[in-house]
């Protein structure tokens, strides 16, 4: 019995991990459609009652909370694959310790 097929989740977890790295960077390539447009949304918003020459504190904290939500979402994920690839190693070494124990040497 070789090692377990985990090639696919780590790429994947690699690059849900980049992808974090980006939104915490403050990129805006990783986020989905809903993410974007309220991070978008917040900016315009913020930026016009700047040049209104109000106070843009409600549309920063939109800002924060549009990214601070891409950046549950990418943790929750990596989480998820995580959890998923230890089970995939855990079920093999189930496996591998059946198949030892049925031996007859």
């Amino acid at each position: 019995m070789g090692k377990p097929h985990t090639r696919r989740l780590d790429r994947e977890i690699q690059t849900a991990t980049r992808k974090l790295e980006a939104v915490r960077n403050r990129e805006m390539w990783p986020l989905d459609g809903r993410e974007r447009r309220a991070v978008l949304g917040a900016a315009v918003s913020g930026s016009y009652r700047v040049s209104r020459g109000r106070s843009a504190g409600r549309a920063e904290q939109r800002l924060d909370t549009a990214w601070q939500s891409a950046e549950t979402r990418l943790i929750a994920e990596i989480s998820a694959m995580q959890l998923e690839r230890a089970q995939i190693v855990r079920e093999n070494a189930r496996v591998k310790a059946v198949k030892k124990s049925t031996g007859w040497f």
